[in-house]
């Protein structure tokens, strides 16, 4: 199991899903790594950090405006405060180059961290989803080396079309299967819980935050899930993230703040403790 210490306050970060139809949800991602750089001692950024990844080169060559604005802003705060990315089910091809070019580190997740709040495993949580059989078998086949290897090869416009293709039919596989399937498994949380030597899991892409009191073993242990960011197409606004330091972890949300000044091309964020 990969290991990692990290001391004072600690903010992570999940499915954000950056891309060029969302630049709502992209500036107020944007006020929070602000937020972050003065009030955090690091930040991880626990995989979906965009809506679509198919390979660093494309995000080094020649990226497209809305792109090359977010690697500007997470290359602030990688300058600031240590920055580190995990990888999520749609950005699993980001890679040692990209972490470079932001002067950022790329987790190796599932990964126990050592922190002021204690031991606390962190993951994606896309791996604890085993009762979804189809998608454990895509998840399989499209992290395999060879198979990134032969994608990697391919033509620009030949992966970004794949790619579309490829959320279009997720986007239909969600909607036909049942909530409960695309959740997490009860026993793939305590088998990971146990083999990490945790009592805490901290995952995001499931969409559904809350914090989730367990007994593990005769132990008390407990799951927060991250909330994902969405600030263009579903009313209200949400997004949000765990920070973690001497006191604790706490799970926040992210607010509008309301009425958005006139002119203002997003929205401004502040944190608002769960109830």
């Amino acid at each position: 199991m990969n290991k990692l210490a990290l001391r004072g306050t600690v903010w992570v970060a999940s499915d954000i899903h950056l891309g060029e139809a969302v630049p709502r949800t992209a500036r107020a991602f944007y006020d929070f790594l602000e937020q972050a750089r003065d009030q955090a001692d690091a930040l991880i950024l626990c995989g979906d950090l965009f809506d679509a990844w198919i390979g660093d080169d494309h995000a080094l060559r020649t990226p497209p405006a809305w792109l090359a604005a977010a690697l500007d802003e997470l290359r602030a705060t990688a300058r600031t405060i240590p920055l580190l990315l995990a990888r999520g089910n749609r950005d699993f091809l980001m890679g040692p180059s990209l972490a470079d070019a932001l002067g950022a580190r790329l987790l190796d997740a599932p990964v126990v961290l050592d922190t002021d709040a204690g031991p606390i495993l962190l993951a994606h949580g896309d791996e604890y989803c085993t009762d979804d059989l189809a998608y454990q078998r895509f998840r399989r086949i499209v992290r395999a080396p060879r198979v990134q290897q032969i994608f990697l090869s391919l033509p620009l416009s030949l992966r970004r079309a794949i790619a579309a293709h490829a959320r279009a039919r997720s986007r239909q596989a969600r909607r036909a299967k049942p909530m409960a399937l695309m959740d997490v498994n009860a026993a793939a949380i305590e088998q990971a819980l146990r083999s990490a030597g945790c009592t805490t899991l901290v995952h995001g892409h499931t969409h559904r935050p809350a914090i989730h009191p367990l007994t593990l073993d005769g132990h008390t242990a407990q799951r927060y899930v991250l909330p994902d960011w969405e600030f263009d197409h579903d009313a209200p606004p949400r997004g949000g993230w765990i920070e973690i330091d001497p006191a604790g972890i706490r799970l926040e949300y992210a607010k509008t703040l309301d009425p958005v000044p006139e002119g203002a091309s997003g929205y401004r964020i502040k944190a608002r403790p769960q109830d």
